[in-house]
């Protein structure tokens, strides 16, 4: 535990290296060395080495793929699906959250439905709280302004979301291309129906009773790298 500590820990003190790892997670697809390149104007070479030691961490993985315009393969980075934490002293806050959502799930419907409403509370208090800090007014806003508020919260939260908002039918496309629960998942549904009330929380403060639509989610058998949300919101 401590050796991998170090060896993230002075990956990441590279400054170059660092930004690296962010465009990678901000951009939803595969990345090639020539990209890191041109977006960060350093030699290929060198690109190639940022990339290599932060695959060397797991905090990126590779393939090695045909592009279809002939000559050989090229190898494509994107992100791993290992967690990275860092705690000093250490602390097990997964193992605890866990826990608490066995205890809540042992309940049954009432846990459920206690966690699933705890989620959109949360939600709504974050975005709210977000707002207060900005000292601004929500009837002031715009739709456009709340979406890219919207987009803001969820950033912060570590979601890594994107919005797509067409003026003509008024139809929010929200996606989210990280899951800070992940990693509980596949053992515990209803994990995912809280984090949908979490989402619905930031929309119900800035919109004020929205259902979002679940049109897929990355637990599901296709392989899905994001979970996508549909809404309507008024004009």
């Amino acid at each position: 535990m401590e050796q991998q500590t170090l060896k993230i820990t002075g990956v990441l003190s590279d400054p170059t290296r660092f930004s690296i790892y962010q465009y990678v997670a901000k951009q939803h697809r595969d990345i090639t060395v020539q990209e890191i390149a041109d977006a960060f104007e350093i030699h290929a070479n060198v690109a190639r080495l940022h990339l290599t030691k932060l695959e060397d961490v797991n905090m990126l993985i590779s393939e090695t793929k045909k592009t279809g315009k002939g000559g050989r393969p090229s190898r494509f980075y994107r992100l791993s699906d290992e967690v990275v934490s860092l705690q000093f002293p250490y602390r097990d806050y997964q193992k605890l959250s866990e826990i608490a959502i066995d205890t809540l799930l042992s309940l049954g419907d009432i846990g459920e439905k206690a966690l699933i409403e705890t989620g959109r509370k949360f939600g709504f208090e974050t975005a709210k709280s977000y707002l207060q800090a900005l000292n601004l007014k929500l009837e002031t806003l715009k739709n456009e302004e709340k979406l890219n508020h919207i987009k803001t919260v969820a950033l912060q939260q570590g979601l890594n979301p994107e919005i797509h908002f067409d003026k003509e039918s008024n139809e929010v496309n929200f996606r989210i291309y990280n899951c800070t629960f992940k990693e509980l998942v596949p053992d515990r549904v209803p994990i995912c129906k809280m984090h949908q009330a979490l989402i619905n929380g930031f929309f119900d403060f800035f919109f004020t009773d929205i259902n979002l639509k679940k049109d897929s989610y990355m637990a599901d058998e296709v392989d899905y790298s994001f979970c996508s949300y549909n809404t309507l919101i008024l004009p």
